[in-house]
């Protein structure tokens, strides 16, 4: 609001005694009353256009029912806290603790001793408290005090933190405990064979060697692994952009993972050819880790198929079949984890480091495609990848339901697979 004008009296006073003595002077009454005049008006129209400050009429600070708004919508969950006593709870903090933490003791709400003693306290803070609603989940909980009886609750989960440390803690005293066993073998071995060599016959000493080798062997196997895999790791996040043929690296992959003593166990079907966008490395070497697998596991004799075929949405389906024992259904979805194994002592004899599905599953991934693994007791596994075509898109949905109607009759028997030679 603009403050109204006054009459500048200073200056009229200075403006009359001006004119006064001008007229003593000498100049006319006539010509000192124009110059009075012209002064006086000039002092009144000149006056500065103050403001004047108004009292804001809102009230002072923010109202429970505003900041209720300003927080309810906040990613972490947030409770303001008056007496001890919940009065807001925003959504997130609702759908942590239930709707009805609003009006309750947020001691009792929290039920942590850390938390508890925070919360007795009357100065800033915080506490890490596990088991808040979950077993095993991980929150931070912080206290900011507003003043002697109220202050806000801030809790951040840390779950996600603490499951990657402790899925590193794990690996690392995985990969410690698969390193040092063949390591103890080797040893054991060579200080056999190096403290009395001449009471060792010929026979016996060859079996230690053979044993040695092996282990180097597995030591050796391992090693790679654990680098493809943390290659594999790093590179997950950059999709390939290389088309590649899938049909020659499948079937050429598949010779490589068998090796000459086993591929005339293989059987390679296709449908047509095929080409995605990939990384030919690791593409081959998901193809050796199944087939490799696949010979392992399957019963001596029997023959592993590899198949290449087009799924229902039109991708690049790889199949890879073999006559084992198959897998129970508990152990299906963890597979995948790292030195996961279902038989330990067979793994180990066959030299699996346990690491094989997961450098696929990575791979798998980083190509943007599908793994599905599916066994049945006493008949064998099918471990499946599916994979996005270059240059096809996905099919319509009528399209879709239309191949799986024709693929779910079978009116023809298929023709007996070409072996690889």
């Amino acid at each position: 609001m603009h403050k109204p004008l006054t009459f500048p009296w200073a200056g009229v006073i200075i403006a009359t005694c001006s004119v006064f003595l001008l007229m003593l002077a000498g100049i006319g009454v006539g010509y000192a009353l124009a110059v009075w005049l012209v002064w006086t008006l000039t002092l009144w129209i000149t006056q500065p256009d103050e403001q004047r400050a108004e009292p804001d009429p809102r009230p002072e600070g923010i109202s429970r029912a505003r900041l209720a708004e300003m927080i309810e919508n906040a990613y972490s969950p947030l409770l303001l806290v008056d007496r001890k006593r919940v009065v807001i709870a925003n959504g997130s903090a609702r759908k942590l603790l239930g709707h009805h933490v609003v009006g309750q003791d947020i001691r009792v709400a929290l039920r942590h001793p850390r938390a508890i003693a925070l919360l007795d306290s009357d100065e800033h803070g915080e506490a890490i408290v596990t088991g808040l609603v979950r077993r095993k989940d991980v929150w931070r909980v912080s206290r900011y005090a507003i003043d002697d009886r109220s202050s806000v609750v801030e809790l951040v989960s840390k779950t996600a933190e603490s499951d990657i440390s402790r899925a590193h803690t794990d690996f690392v005293a995985n990969a410690s405990h698969e390193l040092r066993t063949p390591l103890s073998s080797i040893i054991g071995y060579v200080e056999t064979l190096s403290e009395n060599p001449e009471d060792i016959d010929q026979a016996t000493a060859r079996k230690f060697l053979d044993t040695i080798h092996r282990e180097a062997q597995r030591l050796q196997n391992l090693v790679s692994d654990l680098m493809s895999l943390s290659r594999v790791e790093a590179e997950k996040h950059d999709r390939p952009e290389q088309p590649v043929p899938l049909n020659a690296l499948v079937e050429r992959a598949a010779r490589e993972g068998a090796g000459p003593n086993r591929v005339e166990r293989l059987a390679f079907e296709a449908s047509e050819d095929f080409e995605v966008l990939g990384d030919p490395q690791q593409l081959e070497q998901l193809v050796r880790n199944l087939v490799d697998n696949a010979l392992k596991y399957g019963r001596e004799g029997t023959p592993v198929t590899v198949r290449l075929s087009e799924s229902a949405l039109g991708e690049a389906k790889l199949e890879v079949e073999d006559r084992g024992e198959g897998i129970e259904a508990e152990h299906l979805p963890h597979l995948t984890r790292r030195f996961y194994r279902t038989d330990p002592g067979r793994s180990r004899q066959s030299g699996g480091t346990g690491l094989g599905l997961a450098i696929v599953k990575h791979i798998v991934e980083r190509h943007h495609g599908r793994l599905d693994i599916d066994s049945e007791v006493g008949r064998g596994t099918i471990v499946t990848v599916r994979l996005p075509r270059l240059g096809r898109s996905r099919p319509a949905p009528d399209a879709v339901l239309e191949r799986f109607a024709r693929t779910a009759q079978p009116d023809s028997i298929p023709d007996e697979p070409d072996r690889l030679s």
